[in-house]
């Protein structure tokens, strides 16, 4: 039987930076496989390792050592400029901070990625997309001018607009309410399965997780823990 190839993969990843002490190991011989259509929980203490991880999964940094490929392609023999194009074509991002351009209005800040690609319906399918997350009477407000829900509401709008293949999400409710947090996971969930992204989720949160098909645990920068949570 035919078996999809992997979306994602990661073989011996390893960062390490240099701080005044010396060496410091981030994460150190992180094996991993992620198939199209899965929804992978990141769990770990602060300091394990997630955020970082998320990041070299991405292409937004660079490993010490070992191989990455995402989407076919091997990101960590790309420059910047390979490994951005990447991004553009198959990537959405949801980050604590909600990264928002303040200048812009909701409207701009969801057509932006789409402009980037070339797309000459980027108007349209932004005001489509914001109403899909009930934004239709927030379009040209400006991110000081809108909660932090609905900031966030913007950023799921800004990172499935352009139909990403994976999207990578890193405490998506960390600055938010409880009651505001279920709303932006409801919401993330429901774009994914209609969109069938594969999604990378960094949590702290354990009910989070469980809602992801699977999970890995990090400690001290090592994967200790990997299973299936009998979701997806």
């Amino acid at each position: 039987m035919y078996e999809e190839e992997p979306i994602i993969t990661a073989k011996n990843l390893g960062k390490r930076v240099e701080t005044v002490d010396g060496s410091l190991d981030i994460l150190t011989s992180v094996e991993l496989s992620i198939k199209p259509g899965e929804t992978l929980a990141v769990v770990g203490s602060s300091g394990s390792g997630k955020s970082t991880l998320l990041g070299l999964l991405a292409g937004l940094d660079v490993p010490t050592e070992g191989k990455i490929i995402l989407v076919g392609s091997a990101i960590t023999e790309l420059d910047e400029d390979g490994r951005a194009l990447i991004r553009a074509k198959h990537v959405g991002f949801v980050f604590q901070s909600f990264q928002l351009l303040s200048s812009l209005t909701s409207l701009e800040n969801v057509m932006l990625p789409l402009e980037l690609l070339g797309n000459r319906n980027a108007k349209s399918a932004a005001q489509t997309m914001l109403e899909r997350v009930e934004l239709g009477h927030r379009l040209k407000h400006y991110p000081n001018q809108l909660s932090g829900g609905e900031q966030q509401r913007v950023a799921l709008a800004r990172a499935f607009v352009t139909k990403p293949s994976i999207l990578f999400a890193d405490e998506p409710t960390g600055n938010l309410d409880s009651r505001t947090g279920a709303h932006i996971i409801d919401l993330l969930f429901e774009l994914n399965r209609e969109l069938n992204t594969t999604l990378v989720l960094v949590t702290h949160d354990p009910a989070l997780a469980k809602r992801c098909g699977r999970s890995i645990k990090l400690e001290a920068g090592r994967v200790v823990e990997s299973g299936y949570t009998g979701r997806d």
